[in-house]
């Protein structure tokens, strides 16, 4: 076990923090006021460090786990650290995955509030969505003045459940006029776009602003129909006036912790809030950012999303592998998947970071095994470290942690290069990740998609970044070709429009924005014991 949880005032003491820049949610749980942001006694010193991992397996990797334990690492070398990472989704904890709030001793705390209800941003957010929906399908029924298409509205419901039920829909059965029997669906909250909007806005005009923006569907006459023209945004804003503050918790060692926004990196940016980023950025000496997923879809989105919104660049990438990862990669062989490895850091060489390999320890892995993925590590130029910190917490990170710091002090200044510039055709921003980043020989549009992409451009769109939703499972489009394919093509059957968020989704294979439960899924297991202790998340 841990050690007892310290109350949060001490862990916002020791930030330096005055009980006039947060708010107390309890014991052990905080929100940060935004003025920190502004106070002149805060100013920018952190490095960032941007953890991802090679293809996982379905029951992950340990990414968060090592997030954790890096931070823990770095504080026990005299390291002042903060670890960032993202609110776990309700979808997977009771799904396949479990818990997002990593594990064992390197844990954020109060893991089961984190992993469930927490401070109730997700539902705040799944509110905020859905007053949205309502109001838009009142207007309609109210005779639709600002005369939305009803084969064209682009904005669905969102709840915070796998439930594959929901992806399709009809609402407003028997009634008239344009509301009547229209088709529509559900996205996971971790979907929306308004957690895309939350995860990167910088200030609370900036979250009204982009909430202004968001394009609801689109008019009879073919031009884009916001949220701003239906009127909604200082509800939804009110909604989410809380919800917006990022969220100081504490590790299992009493490391700071901000847990804040759940975008997926599967299917949205996959990282924790820039306000928290920013913030965390004026408090320690080093940051420790968790993106979702390998470094194909939450590094890339960082690079090419997220930093683009924050302004922070990485100092340091730590690349998450595992025996059974790569094991799995290379279809049941070890060193079969080391070519899945070697892209990865290729990936990551070309946004030009320095990286370091943490390979992570589980208990049934075999130390020739964690030797064969060090030398090959060492093979490829990059430094390593076997990190055991879901058994030994902060302890079992240092040696990361140590080699971190050497790789960040030996290059101050590294030259960070996004895949492709703003000012590329949104076509071309499409290939250039499909090529440089997935090892994609191609891609191919559905003709409803090349449409798409020329309206979004017609209408002003054409210079934002792109979010390509497809499978964590592979680098292709198909969630069952492993290890590091070449000459395949991407499939990109439908995009979308973010325009409050700021990008284009594209969506490749048979992504699902709305995922379902498995056959077994871990709410089965579980369950609040007589002394009212939630057991089994």
């Amino acid at each position: 076990m841990g050690n007892p949880l310290r109350p949060i005032v001490e862990i916002a003491e020791n930030l330096g923090l005055s009980p006039a820049q947060y708010e107390l949610i309890g014991t052990h749980g905080a929100k940060l006021n935004l003025d920190l942001l502004t106070d002149s006694a805060f100013p920018i010193r952190g490095k960032f460090i941007l953890v991802t991992a090679t293809t996982p397996t379905t029951s992950g990797e340990g990414k968060t786990v090592v997030s954790i334990g890096l931070a823990q690492g770095l504080a026990r070398i005299g390291r002042k650290s903060i670890v960032t990472s993202r609110e776990p989704s309700l979808g997977p904890v009771f799904g396949l995955k479990g818990g997002a709030a990593g594990g064992g001793l390197s844990k954020v705390e109060p893991s089961e509030k984190i992993n469930l209800h927490f401070h109730g941003d997700f539902h705040a957010i799944t509110a905020a969505h859905n007053l949205l929906a309502a109001m838009l399908d009142s207007h309609l029924f109210f005779g639709n003045a600002l005369d939305l298409d009803p084969a064209q509205i682009a904005w669905p419901r969102a709840l915070d459940m796998n439930d594959r039920a929901l992806r399709r829909i009809t609402v407003s059965v028997g009634s008239k006029g344009d509301a009547a029997n229209r088709e529509t669906g559900f996205v996971i909250t971790a979907a929306s776009e308004i957690m895309a909007i939350m995860g990167l806005a910088s200030s609370r005009a900036d979250l009204r602003r982009r909430l202004d923006a968001i394009v609801i569907g689109v008019s009879r006459g073919g031009r884009p129909v916001t949220a701003a023209g239906l009127g909604a945004t200082g509800a939804m804003m009110a909604l989410l006036s809380e919800a917006i503050l990022p969220n100081l918790v504490q590790t299992t060692e009493g490391t700071p912790a901000f847990v804040h926004t759940g975008p997926f990196a599967n299917i949205a940016h996959g990282t924790s809030s820039v306000l928290s980023q920013q913030m965390a950025m004026r408090l320690a000496d080093y940051v420790v950012n968790e993106a979702g997923f390998a470094a194909d879809l939450g590094a890339e989105k960082y690079f090419d999303i997220v930093m683009r919104a924050s302004g922070i660049e990485p100092a340091a990438t730590v690349l998450v592998t595992t025996a059974q990862s790569l094991r799995a990669q290379g279809e049941g062989k070890l060193e079969a998947g080391f070519g899945n490895l070697e892209h990865h850091v290729k990936t990551l060489r070309g946004y030009g970071a320095p990286i370091v390999v943490a390979i992570n320890r589980f208990p049934d892995d075999q130390p020739g095994e964690l030797q064969s993925i060090a030398m090959e590590c060492a093979r490829l130029g990059v430094a390593s470290s076997i990190v055991e910190s879901f058994a030994k917490g902060g302890a079992g990170a240092t040696d990361l942690a140590e080699k971190v710091v050497a790789a960040i002090e030996a290059i101050t200044s590294p030259t960070i290069q996004p895949a492709y510039a703003l000012d590329d055709t949104l076509e071309e921003k499409i290939r250039k990740v499909a090529v440089q980043v997935y090892g994609a020989a191609g891609v191919t549009l559905s003709a409803l998609a090349r449409a798409d992409l020329e309206r979004f451009a017609a209408w002003g769109f054409g210079g934002l970044p792109v979010c390509i939703a497809k499978t964590q499972y592979s680098l292709t489009d198909d969630p069952k070709r492993m290890g590091a394919p070449s000459e395949w093509t991407l499939h990109v059957k439908d995009v979308s429009l973010s325009a409050g968020a700021g990008f284009v989704v594209a969506i490749a294979g048979d992504m699902m924005l709305m995922p379902g439960l498995p056959r077994t899924p871990r709410a089965l297991s579980i369950d609040v014991d007589e002394n009212g202790i939630i057991v089994g998340v």
